[in-house]
């Protein structure tokens, strides 16, 4: 698989009409597209930055245009609705969830805080605004551990991936008590994924999200996020690369690095909900300014304090 593409050939025409559109759009707005390293290839080609949570986190607090169209899953824009409260943030795909950031309410989060009353709450952003709200400070995969090590705290309550949890555990020296949230798509890659792939191309490198399953983490050659995966392969003596992320990052990877092979370790590696969003859902969202996604502001506050902490620590 070395791309990310939801239109045939056919529509070539189609989609250049499209593309032509949101320019005009983008103007006529004032508007910048943000979009995840797992959107479609052609989603990814018209947005203004393409990048994982902590880089698109970092780019929402620095947008001077008036609208965000945020080309992701619901957590994702409510991120930057809570970081730019003046702005108009928009959601292409309304029904673009997050499974994982479903597990956990506040509710649930406060009943944990009061069992472990000693430890840090660390948030992983794929989560709710009301969950962000009940945080100490948020993590991405990209700085989880860096986020962990910062805090002064020895015990830790980790929510709301386990996986992620596990891992940020196994490099550092702290107590960590794991809430039991996880991926689906990144559950889907098991240990005999990497042991076929192995098997078949020998010569690859082994890099997963710590998203993954621990017993898929450790027969890997590196744990990294998405952002990471991508300066790995730009320093990386390797020449193909077998990957236990999500498909969409192949696009951005093949058009970096056309020499080079990329695979992924399993085709069940496709997230249903970032996969929602196509052209048509920006141009749609765009033309009828829908839909906007908004935080109550005592959520907001609360949340936002959260999501500083993490990009103070980076």
């Amino acid at each position: 698989m070395a791309s990310q593409t939801s239109y045939g050939r056919a529509q070539a025409e189609d989609l250049q009409a499209l593309r032509s559109r949101i320019l005009e759009l983008k103007t006529e707005l004032d508007a910048v597209i943000l979009a995840h390293n797992y959107q479609w290839g052609e989603v990814q080609d018209v947005a203004d930055f393409v990048g994982d949570s902590l880089e698109l986190s970092r780019r929402a607090t620095t947008v001077q245009a008036k609208v965000i169209v945020f080309c992701g899953v619901h957590f994702m824009a409510e991120s930057a609705a809570i970081l730019n409260p003046d702005k108009t943030v928009l959601l292409p795909e309304p029904t673009a969830g997050c499974p994982m950031a479903d597990m956990i309410d506040a509710p649930t989060l406060r009943e944990w805080k009061a069992r472990y009353p000693d430890a840090a709450v660390v948030c992983y952003v794929n989560s709710s605004a009301e969950v962000k709200a009940e945080s100490d400070i948020c993590c991405t995969s990209a700085n989880a551990v860096r986020v962990v090590e910062a805090l002064p705290h020895k015990r830790i309550l980790f929510v709301p991936d386990q996986n992620l949890g596990h891992f940020v555990a196994s490099q550092v020296r702290k107590e960590m008590v794991l809430y039991p949230g996880y991926c689906p798509t990144h559950r889907r890659v098991k240990p005999s994924d990497v042991e076929q792939a192995r098997r078949l191309y020998p010569e690859a490198e082994v890099l997963v999200h710590p998203e993954c399953d621990p017993e898929v983490v450790a027969l890997a050659d590196a744990a990294l996020s998405t952002s990471q995966m991508l300066r790995h392969v730009a320093s990386s003596q390797a020449r193909s690369f077998l990957l236990g992320t999500e498909a969409g990052i192949l696009h951005r990877l093949t058009l970096h690095h056309p020499d080079k092979t990329f695979m992924v370790l399993s085709r069940a590696l496709l997230c249903p909900n970032m996969k929602k969003t196509r052209l048509e859902s920006v141009v749609r969202a765009m033309e009828t300014r829908q839909t906007v996604i908004t935080v109550a502001e005592d959520i907001r506050l609360k949340a936002k304090r959260a999501l500083d902490r993490m990009l103070e620590v980076g």
